[in-house]
């Protein structure tokens, strides 16, 4: 379950996603999305939300991920956007225990575009052993995703909901077509 702490239609208070996560079951696991935040509003919301995974989403240098995370972590990586796609696959190599997430690039927003990226960029181009994808999956499209690239997480928001809202027959059918995909392949 991810949290979205930063600004956004989606953003949530520290306190109500204590809240929520305190009611998880056990082995759920817990992300804070944050983009370009200090270290005081990650250390806050990690204190605040017991077992946090982070996320990063926005330009954040190697040494301030790694100074926050005490784990592995998602660093959201654009592609498609004024940098070569080149550069930004082997930027990720900076981010020590950062598990590069590739999303598409826009100009406004970071992440939650409903927008895909041409995968083919990630078979071409020397990527990561382990690697996420994100970025305008549905339970359409996952499939696709997951036989081509093989990636070792697929993260999913837009491509879910219904009026801004997360819907259950969606979810669960993007979990079908994942699962369908990892089987054939």
């Amino acid at each position: 379950m991810g949290f979205i702490f930063a600004p956004s239609e989606r953003q949530i208070a520290v306190e109500d996603a204590a809240a929520i996560a305190g009611r998880l079951p056990p082995f759920a696991t817990v992300f804070g999305v944050f983009v370009d935040p200090d270290a005081a509003t990650v250390r806050l919301a990690q204190n605040a939300v017991p077992g946090l995974h982070l996320q990063f989403s926005g330009d954040e240098p190697p040494a301030f991920c790694e100074s926050a995370a005490d784990l592995a972590y998602l660093k959201a990586l654009h592609l498609g956007g004024p940098r070569q796609d080149v550069e930004v696959i082997s930027s990720a190599a900076a981010y020590r225990r950062g598990v590069p997430l590739f999303d598409s690039w826009h100009a406004d927003k970071r992440g939650g575009t409903g927008v895909t990226f041409d995968w083919s960029r990630l078979l071409r181009e020397n990527r990561p052993a382990v690697f996420a994808v994100s970025g305008g999956l549905t339970a359409e499209n996952v499939g696709e995703c997951v036989r081509l690239l093989r990636p070792d997480v697929v993260d999913v928001r837009s491509g879910v909901e219904t009026n801004g809202r997360k819907d259950e027959q969606k979810v669960r059918a993007f979990v079908r077509a994942v699962r369908e995909a990892d089987a054939q392949t």
